[in-house]
């Protein structure tokens, strides 16, 4: 029987929050904050976790990883993530995607392992998701390429890529809304997420 491809998981916790005004990493949502949140549902489908950003805030919570290239956006976390990671395969979750389950992370895992893509990313109506998104370790490279060369888009890393796009009507076939990739950036986000009126 072949061997399950290994995994870890990432919590990207960077960012200023400037829409919302205060870290939205340890804003409450239900019983627990926001990182809590993100990794009691990132424990349930892999044994290896660490949180990317400041240890100063975040060491409490278990092992964190800092950027390598500062004030770079999420792409600067997901490199940092990949180069201290020994999983093949490594998903990377932003802190503030309250609705993301296990099932919806389980069917993107076994999406990624079908594939030899670097990347194995959704895609909803409102664009590719790569902060909910997994990532093998050779995507390390592309990512410090376009980092040294100023260029923190996520997006435009994948282009010339391998990678494995799950589509919209491939999600909603499976029993996934796109409203699971909601991120609360402003506090009317957060506001309209807690009220469950989406």
């Amino acid at each position: 029987m072949d061997q399950k491809p290994s995994r870890a998981a990432f919590i990207l916790t960077g960012g200023r929050s400037s829409r919302m005004g205060t870290d939205k990493a340890f804003l409450n949502f239900g019983a627990q904050t926001l990182v809590e949140r993100a990794l009691t549902v990132v424990a349930t489908v892999c044994l290896q976790v660490a949180i990317v950003g400041d240890p100063a805030k975040f060491s409490r919570y278990g092992a964190v990883i800092e950027d390598v290239y500062r004030d770079a956006g999420p792409l600067a976390g997901i490199h940092a993530a990949l180069l201290r990671s020994s999983a093949e395969l490594n998903l990377m979750l932003a802190v503030d995607m309250p609705f993301v389950s296990q099932d919806l992370l389980e069917f993107l895992f076994a999406c990624a392992a079908g594939t030899g893509a670097l990347v194995t990313v959704p895609r909803t109506g409102r664009g590719f998701q790569p902060l909910c998104a997994v990532y093998r370790t050779d995507f390390a490279s592309a990512a410090e390429h376009a980092l040294r060369a100023g260029k923190n888009k996520i997006d435009a890393v994948f282009a010339g890529l391998p990678i494995r796009v799950v589509e919209d009507n491939e999600l909603k076939a499976a029993g996934f809304s796109a409203r699971l990739f909601l991120n609360v950036n402003t506090p009317e986000d957060l506001r309209t997420a807690q009220s469950g009126s989406l």
